[in-house]
């Protein structure tokens, strides 16, 4: 009798604005089937999801537009979700500069582009908690993490900042895991699917 293949896990990348294409590739690369994500009804299908980098206001107005912030919320309640760049300003519980609304699911602050405009954008290594090894981190225009609530967990931090912070089911990070071909960050991530 052959043995049963597990099924892979399928987790959403929010469609509506950023770098998902390459969130689904990196996810793709890591063992995972990536699903497009752009209605509630999408939501219902994925067993995790990633809000991807790219520009937080665009987004949540977007989010807004398509009556998805809600089910957004109500998703994260009871599934993992993994925020690079705008996406953890998006799951944070307080953002400045300038203050934004966000959907709270994460004890953190988040200060939007902290590190100053596009020409100030960086490469950067890593040794983050739980990874063997430098991780290779792309910061654009990359918020800063100014305050971790008591049941956040820092894993790696850049110039004395949290850059990549785990909460429950959550994680976030402020620069581009997607866009390296290391799929470390990501795999932490699945680890948290059920």
């Amino acid at each position: 009798m052959a043995e049963e293949v597990p099924a892979k896990k399928r987790i959403g990348v929010l469609a509506l604005q950023g770098d998902f294409e390459a969130h689904g590739k990196a996810l793709a690369r890591a063992g995972a089937e990536a699903v497009e994500v752009r209605s509630a009804d999408d939501l219902q299908n994925v067993d995790g999801l990633v809000i991807p980098g790219g520009e937080s206001t665009t987004m949540w107005k977007l989010l807004e537009e398509e009556n998805l912030l809600e089910p957004l919320r109500a998703f994260g309640l009871r599934r993992p979700i993994f925020g690079t760049c705008a996406g953890a300003i998006l799951l944070a519980s307080d953002v400045s500069n300038p203050h934004q609304p966000s959907l709270g699911l994460m004890d953190i602050d988040v200060e939007r582009n902290a590190y100053g405009r596009q020409l100030e954008s960086r490469i950067a290594t890593l040794q983050p908690e739980g990874l063997n090894g430098d991780l290779e981190a792309v910061f654009i225009r990359a918020p800063i993490i100014r305050r971790v609530g008591g049941d956040a967990k820092v894993l790696a931090s850049y110039q004395g900042n949290p850059v990549l912070v785990e909460q429950g089911r959550h994680l976030v990070a402020t620069f581009h895991p997607e866009l390296t071909s290391d799929t470390r960050v990501h795999l932490m991530f699945l680890d948290k699917v059920p």
